[in-house]
């Protein structure tokens, strides 16, 4: 179960690193970065989120869990 949940956690991560990423290039996060010099605020937190539940899911399946 632990394992699953850890899976879920990373390939969660894994979609919200695309979209984030995806944004950054988006036109509306291009003319922020030309104004203000940085993306979007949304494709920012995006970009953490992602980071974090990837790091989350990673550590999940290396640390293993009870077996079921």
């Amino acid at each position: 179960m632990a394992k699953a949940v850890s899976l879920a956690l990373l390939v969660g991560g894994i979609v919200l690193l695309i979209f984030g990423f995806n944004a950054m290039e988006s036109f509306s996060s291009e003319v922020s970065r030309v104004f203000t010099g940085t993306p979007t605020e949304d494709s920012i937190w995006m970009f953490v989120g992602g980071l974090v539940l990837t790091i989350v899911g990673l550590i999940g399946l290396m640390r293993g869990g009870r077996a079921a």
